[in-house]
């Protein structure tokens, strides 16, 4: 987001807010520890444990339900110190208290909330019954909307999921000679796997069922360097890039002829984005909040979606078929994803109109006070 608004040379000041960071004081786990309860999200997703999603959410919303009235105080002294134009939110779960904070200290600022999936999962994980502004990616997610909010909420509609602008870049490549730099032969159908910034244990399994395939691989493991060093220790049959964490993404989905991984609606979107037919996991392990976006895969036919890893080498097999692989390529060509340009058209609008008028809070708002 922040990238579009530098190459679009829009004359606003973006001022980013880590929510973890504002609510350490009444987190127990990093005054305990100084971890975040990210970190512990991000470790499960390292070693695939996943499978207990729904009730982890059930205990989250219970303590985020008991922590309201100091989150609001907390976020009330973070608006207190500035006066922003708009607020504009990319994370679930906390969007209540985020809006009753802002509207307490500066009544009728706009609060937006930009969904990162392709849709909810109610309740009280995105949509919230307040009067604020909702920007979804999919019908799905505006239908949703539309039955969950207040009435006086303001839906819109994009094509899609905000994604880097360098993936809707132009990426004319000697694809020939970049795979040869990289170590990797020319001609061979190439794959990549990637599960998020910080890797996953999956992507072990994936290398090794993929043995007997007439494919080569890049792995990209983020920031996860022990699954790096453990994927360059096994002796694979094909030619396999290992990388590390990385700005180059795009490069690499360039390369590459196809995607294998989590059913992430950023990676996704981003892998349909390069033009990428997609091989995803779906099953219990998978996060209850991404299970939309197996059926959305099935539905649009850009991919397959499969129950085990066990079936990946199958499922390779099918997708290279010839008939098959260019028929996925067409529909995928027909998904024309420009919500990175129109958000930014969106938050324009929203800012134009307030300023113009003063928006009077809505009626019978009480804000939380301490």
């Amino acid at each position: 987001m922040v990238e579009s608004v530098r190459r679009q040379r829009r004359p606003w000041q973006v001022d980013l807010i880590d929510l973890d960071e504002v609510l350490e004081p009444i987190d127990p786990l990093y005054r305990a520890s100084g971890i975040h309860a990210k970190s512990i999200y991000n470790w499960a997703l390292c070693n695939g444990l996943t499978f207990a999603s729904a009730p982890w959410l059930v205990c989250l919303h219970a303590w985020i339900r008991a922590t309201h009235l100091p989150t609001v105080c907390l976020l009330r002294k973070r608006w207190r110190a500035s006066r922003p134009d708009l607020v504009l939110s990319v994370i679930p779960h906390y969007n209540r208290a985020l809006y009753e904070s802002l509207q307490f200290e500066h009544r009728g600022t706009p609060f937006v909330t930009l969904l990162t999936d392709l849709a909810d999962y109610p309740p009280r994980f995105w949509f919230e019954p307040q009067d604020q502004h909702f920007i979804c990616g999919t019908p799905e997610a505006a239908e949703q909307a539309a039955a969950l909010c207040s009435p006086n909420s303001l839906i819109w509609r994009v094509s899609g999921m905000v994604l880097h602008p360098s993936f809707h870049d132009n990426w004319r490549l000697d694809r020939a000679k970049e795979r040869r730099r990289i170590g990797l032969d020319p001609h061979l159908p190439t794959g990549l796997a990637l599960f998020g910034g910080y890797g996953s244990s999956r992507m072990l399994e994936i290398a090794r069922r993929l043995a007997d395939s007439r494919v080569q691989m890049i792995y990209i493991c983020g920031r996860n360097a022990k699954l790096a060093e453990r994927l360059r220790s096994l002796r694979l049959p094909y030619p396999a890039v290992v990388q590390e964490f990385t700005d180059q993404v795009p490069y690499f989905m360039a390369l590459s002829d196809f995607f294998i991984g989590k059913p992430g609606p950023g990676s996704v979107s981003e892998a349909l984005a390069m033009g990428l037919p997609v091989i995803v996991e779906a099953n219990y392990n998978t996060m209850v909040h991404e299970r939309f976006n197996a059926r959305w895969i099935r539905r649009k036919q850009v991919g397959m979606v499969i129950r085990s890893f066990r079936d990946l080498p199958a499922a390779v097999n099918e997708l290279l078929t010839p008939a098959v692989y260019r028929e996925t390529r067409r529909r995928i060509a027909g998904i024309r994803n420009t919500a990175a340009n129109e958000v930014l058209d969106v938050l324009h609008s929203i800012v134009a109109e307030a300023q113009a008028e003063v928006l009077e809070p809505p009626a019978g708002f009480e804000p939380a006070t301490r």
